[in-house]
Order: structure tokens, then C-alpha cells, then sequence
């Protein structure tokens, strides 16, 4: 079977999810990028529409309800040290209901809203992509 993004690109979504002046973050506790602070977000799945699919990512990650996403860009991450190929399609929100939760213990071990001026480090790629086109 082939594995996106280790076999061949994935194809996958992030959603930076902000409140306050803040952002979301998840520390990841899977390659790619394990231990880095990350954007919530996925690979999109076969026939799934790829704003769906954040928003889907998004709920299962954080217990949120998320409404209304805007699309902002798009990024290559090429990350040699996992051997994964990642293109994703960018998306944010400020509308959402709820208070975020560790949903998925598995895959992600803290979170916490930050400041844009206090992030925390090591920071993901997919993270570092989408922070210029937050301003």
C-alpha cells in the first residue's frame, strides 16, 4: 500500500485556529516533525474536499466546533529528517465554539494558545509557513 507523503506527496490541510491575538498549537508527538508545536491539520482523504477536511481535522484534534475558514495559501514542506513530502493547502478561523481538549492523546501531547511574539520552539514547518500570512 502506498503511504502519502512517504511514498509518493501527501496531500494534506492546516487550520490556524486564533482567538485574542492568539494561535492554537499542538505539540506532535508523530513524524513528521515529532515534539514540534504545529497548527492543527491532516491529510485529506480520497474525495474529501480539502476545506472539509480541515475543518474535520480540526474538530477531531480539538473538540472545537469550527465554523467559517478562510483560505490563505498554499506550502511545500519537503522534511529529509522524517523522509516526507507534503503539500498543504492553508486555511484560518476565528469562529469556533468551545474550549480546546487533547482529543487525541496518541498523536499530540500539550497545547496552549500563544502569543505571535511567544511561540513556543521548536516550531513546525507547516507553522513557520503559515505565520506570514496570519500578519
Amino acid at each position: 500500500m502506498t503511504k502519502p507523503g512517504i511514498d509518493v506527496p501527501g496531500f494534506g490541510v492546516g487550520l490556524a485556529i486564533l482567538r485574542d491575538g492568539r494561535i492554537l498549537l499542538y505539540r506532535r508527538m508523530k513524524a513528521p516533525e515529532a515534539g514540534h508545536w504545529n497548527i492543527v491539520g491532516g491529510k485529506v482523504d480520497h474525495m474529501e474536499p480539502a476545506e472539509h477536511a480541515a475543518r474535520r481535522e480540526a474538530e477531531e484534534e480539538t473538540g472545537l466546533s469550527i465554523g467559517t475558514i478562510d483560505f490563505v495559501g498554499v506550502t511545500e514542506q519537503i522534511i529529509e529528517a522524517d523522509h516526507q513530502h507534503w503539500i498543504s493547502l492553508l486555511y484560518r478561523t476565528s469562529d469556533f465554539t468551545g474550549e480546546p481538549a487533547l482529543t487525541e492523546p496518541d498523536k499530540l501531547s500539550d497545547f496552549g494558545w500563544f502569543d505571535f511574539d511567544a511561540l513556543p520552539e521548536p516550531l513546525s514547518a507547516f507553522t513557520r509557513a503559515i505565520l506570514p500570512l496570519l500578519r
